[in-house]
């Protein structure tokens, strides 16, 4: 990874002040055919949408933490980790919406999110991290890498971004202690 790459925790209220950099980022990581969630059309108002009415909510709650990863003054990708999960379940958390920007890819910046995603799943006494990816996407072997194991897929489980066509979901989890 680049020395110019800062890695850190989002408040609620930074996420707010922020809203533009992070619609930026989401946007751009779909229009790049990143799969998660989001189909075309994805105007600019959908991506506010999404961290205003899905993230900010439960990072105002406690239950979900937001790392972004920063070069340069600028938001070069993101990462989630859902905890607020039922009581059995207190051990696991979830990995979601790794992205990273289209102009930062390929400078280790994922493996860096995900490495702190780790930490901070172990500081909240999660043991276990779940993840869902497209089969056959580039995240998969990425994850795969970092010592995530494929549980199993399932069919047909999500719209592609650009087409109709339904792809396959690679379930994976990692046990860190």
């Amino acid at each position: 990874m680049t020395a110019d790459v800062a890695i850190s925790e989002v408040s609620a209220a930074e996420l707010e002040r922020e809203l533009p950099a992070y619609a930026e980022l989401l946007h751009a990581c779909v229009h790049a055919g990143a799969s998660i969630n989001f189909v075309m059309p994805f105007p600019m108002e959908e991506a506010a949408a999404f961290w205003t009415r899905k993230v900010l909510p439960p990072l105002r709650s406690g239950g979900l933490v937001v790392l972004a990863a920063k070069s340069g003054g600028r938001l070069a990708g993101s990462v989630q980790l859902d905890h607020d999960t039922p009581p059995n379940q207190k051990h696991r958390a979830e990995l979601r919406k790794m992205i990273v920007h289209p102009d930062f890819r390929r400078r280790g910046i994922a493996r860096a999110l995900i490495a702190e995603t780790e930490r901070r799943a172990l500081a909240l006494g999660r043991t276990l991290v779940t993840l869902d990816t497209r089969t056959g996407d580039f995240a998969e072997p990425l994850y795969a890498s970092a010592g995530f194991v494929a549980a199993g897929t399932i069919p047909d489980y999500a719209r592609d971004v650009f087409s109709e066509r339904l792809d396959a979901a690679t379930f994976m989890y990692k046990r860190l202690a």
